[in-house]
């Protein structure tokens, strides 16, 4: 199921990803929070079925620290290693080998980036890694620039998931362009999931009002005052978003238009 799928009347409304079906639209991260345990907490208001695991940041073998899996059990919540701070092919692919090996986690997401000051993903490069990963019997979700010309290129390599990014990693700025997104997905065969960029409850509610599979956000939860409570206003959003793209918008007017009759007015 991919490309925002309209679900039956009365069916239940959930997505695919290679082979993997889940009820949430919601996917967190587990960096940036203050402790592992305020993560999991996190990820219990959030609802969420899939983390995202920075193999290079979060202590997945050292028993003698805190480790991720002793917060949040990889046997109940569907870890999905990824390859934040890798800016070469080479490093992205070393990565998730690494992470393959040390928990037998095949789904992955896959980002390459370019300048640390914007972080915007090298394309070229993602797409060389993509390629090389597939070879290898990876299950890719891809990070990407709003391009869908790439975007593209990335789901016709193979990649099971096609993840635009909405604003800058870590910006908060919300989705800066509709009209790409929406392109992408009207053109997807595989889910797609907005991934960095939302800041707020409304990003998200947006993200799948335009049809996404799925949200992807860490910041926006980790650093908000109140990280459950944010947490449990994504819940929420994506949800309200959700509905709102099967229950099909208004269109809009450049007049006004009565919500009662003027005809037959005393």
């Amino acid at each position: 199921m991919g490309g925002g799928d309209h679900a039956e009347t009365g069916a239940e409304d959930t997505w695919t990803v290679a082979g993997r079906t889940f009820r949430s639209r919601l996917i967190i991260g587990t960096g940036k929070y203050k402790d592992y345990a305020t993560n999991a907490r996190a990820l219990e208001a959030s609802g969420a079925e899939i983390v995202t695991v920075a193999v290079r940041r979060v202590n997945l073998s050292d028993p003698s620290q805190p480790m991720l899996a002793d917060f949040i059990d990889p046997k109940k919540v569907t870890y999905l290693p990824n390859t934040a701070g890798c800016f070469t092919g080479e490093d992205a692919v070393r990565t998730l080998r690494l992470a393959r090996e040390a928990g037998g986690w095949n789904l992955v997401k896959l980002e390459v980036l370019s300048d640390p000051k914007h972080l915007y993903p090298d394309m070229e490069e993602t797409l060389r890694a993509a390629k090389l990963l597939l070879k290898e019997g990876f299950e890719v979700m891809v990070y990407c620039s709003d391009d869908p010309v790439y975007a593209k290129k990335l789901e016709d390599a193979g990649c099971c998931a096609i993840m635009p990014l909405g604003a800058p990693i870590g910006s908060g700025l919300g989705i800066q362009n509709k009209v790409n997104i929406r392109l992408i997905i009207e053109q997807a065969q595989v889910p797609v999931l907005v991934d960095a960029g939302v800041g707020t409850a409304s990003d998200a509610a947006v993200a799948m009002e335009l049809g996404c599979d799925a949200v992807l956000m860490n910041t926006a939860i980790a650093e908000a005052k109140d990280p459950i409570r944010m947490a449990r206003a994504m819940k929420h959003a994506v949800i309200a978003g959700r509905e709102a793209y099967l229950a099909g918008r208004m269109p809009k007017k450049r007049y006004a238009d009565p919500s009662s009759p003027l005809a037959g007015l005393i």
